[in-house]
């Protein structure tokens, strides 16, 4: 198609922001009828009963694309700051003005601030009149957790709404539109199917990378001409996957979020690390990242995997792979692979059993099997009225009591006297415990 057509534009997303609420993909919890986000784009309402709100999501999900929406349907002014470069005086300028504009000629102001969590505690402070006297209705957008990155009076005055990164068929959408809306390409390229799944993976949820990585393609895919269509035949531009990956300089991973691959790249690299190779733990975690795997479904494996294969042969393997998963949703990508390549490398390396999950799964099956009998008396609650008249609590030694903090005393109920679950292994720190759990098992024995 050639670099041409595509000087002096604009870029591709940005003509294709949408117009009005109905143009957007995605993000239909938010814009169901009666919602704040629908309310507040409704003309003629008035800006002392809209809500000020602040977007939370992903880069790439549309909170931009949703605040110039609602002022051109509600037909608003709108202004827009960023928290890179707007500092206090920026801020008050735009209340001064908002405070003028609706006093003397009765327009109504939305002020658009992106990245508020770049702004600090007196920036913000700086809000709070213009939102409390209803100068402006303040549309906020963050990629941040704002319960730690904006000021609780600022939270308080306005509804925090959460969007969702957008889906395969959101992103499908986007792209079809953007290949035959006049204000796109209007037309002037065939996306292929395979381009059309590249494109789409690797946006990874992201509109914006959809559309410019679509934008690039078209610019150096070639054109050709229809052999049959003589020679005032306009040019044919196909994209195909080669082109996509040819325009992001970046491989194209055979990956689908929903398919096998999904599965099979998640299942190596568990294996990986129960297996302890850290280096492919952190080849399959790179194709996961690289695939626009959800960060949060990696870190819910990391967790499990720190229970499930590490256990208490390092007790800190879980609180790591906790603090990691809360990283990731605090800090957001690309900086949370950071974190998550930390808790990857920790399990991998670490030492590992399995004897906590076999042991509650050795129980669960007892259970379920109908192996299990009356909580023996000196156990039972003796707390209500009555219950000592029955017997309950009979007979029972208080450990603390003892030197050691264990006595010798029946706990399981007497058709499973004798049963072990726990089988502790004598690896990492399971080695200290499984002595103790030997001797503990002696002395309540009265061995």
């Amino acid at each position: 198609m050639g670099d041409a057509l595509f000087q002096g534009q604009t870029p591709l997303a940005v003509r294709m922001r949408p117009t009005s609420l109905d143009e957007v993909a995605g993000q239909a919890h938010l814009l169901r009828p009666g919602s704040p986000l629908v309310t507040l784009a409704a003309p003629g309402v008035s800006a002392n009963t809209a809500s000020s709100v602040i977007l939370w999501g992903p880069p790439g999900t549309g909170k931009t694309t949703l605040a110039q929406a609602i002022a051109r349907s509600s037909g608003r002014r709108f202004v827009e700051l960023s928290a890179v470069t707007a500092g206090v005086r920026d801020v008050r300028e735009v209340m001064q003005d908002a405070m003028t504009q609706r006093d003397l000629y009765g327009h109504s102001t939305i002020l658009f601030l992106d990245e508020i969590h770049r702004f600090t505690k007196a920036q913000q402070d700086a809000l709070l009149p213009g939102v409390e006297n209803g100068w402006v209705v303040l549309i906020a957008a963050t990629t941040e957790n704002p319960s730690f990155s904006v000021i609780s009076p600022l939270l308080s005055r306005s509804l925090l709404l959460t969007l969702q990164t957008l889906s395969d068929d959101d992103l499908a959408l986007l792209v079809d539109r953007a290949v035959a809306d006049p204000r796109g390409l209007n037309g002037s390229v065939v996306l292929l199917p395979d381009a059309r799944d590249a494109l789409v993976r690797l946006a990874s949820g992201d509109a914006r990378r959809a559309l410019t990585a679509l934008e690039a393609a078209a610019s150096v895919a070639p054109s050709t001409v229809d052999d049959d269509g003589g020679a005032d035949a306009a040019p044919t531009v196909e994209i195909t996957a080669d082109h996509v990956a040819q325009a992001v300089d970046r491989a194209l991973l055979r990956y689908d979020r929903q398919g096998d691959e999904h599965y099979d790249v998640i299942s190596a690299f568990i294996k990986s690390i129960r297996g302890s190779d850290v280096d492919a733990s952190l080849h399959y975690l790179a194709r996961m990242i690289e695939a626009g795997e959800d960060p949060r479904f990696i870190a819910r494996r990391l967790i499990i995997s720190a229970a499930e294969d590490i256990g208490l042969a390092d007790p800190h393997a879980l609180p790591l792979a906790v603090a990691a998963a809360d990283a990731v949703q605090f800090i957001g990508m690309p900086e949370g692979r950071i974190p998550l390549a930390e808790a990857t490398a920790y399990l991998a390396t670490t030492a590992k059993s399995n004897a906590a999950y076999l042991a509650i799964d050795r129980a669960i099956a007892d259970v379920r099997g109908g192996g299990f009998g009356r909580v023996p008396k000196h156990l039972r609650d003796a707390h209500y009225p009555g219950a000592k008249r029955l017997g309950h609590g009979k007979g029972y030694a208080y450990p603390h009591d003892s030197d050691i903090g264990v006595v010798a005393q029946q706990y399981l109920p007497d058709e499973l006297v004798g049963r072990r679950y726990y089988e502790p292994k004598s690896l990492g720190a399971e080695r200290d415990v499984q002595a103790r759990v030997e001797k503990i098992r002696r002395i309540l024995d009265g061995n």
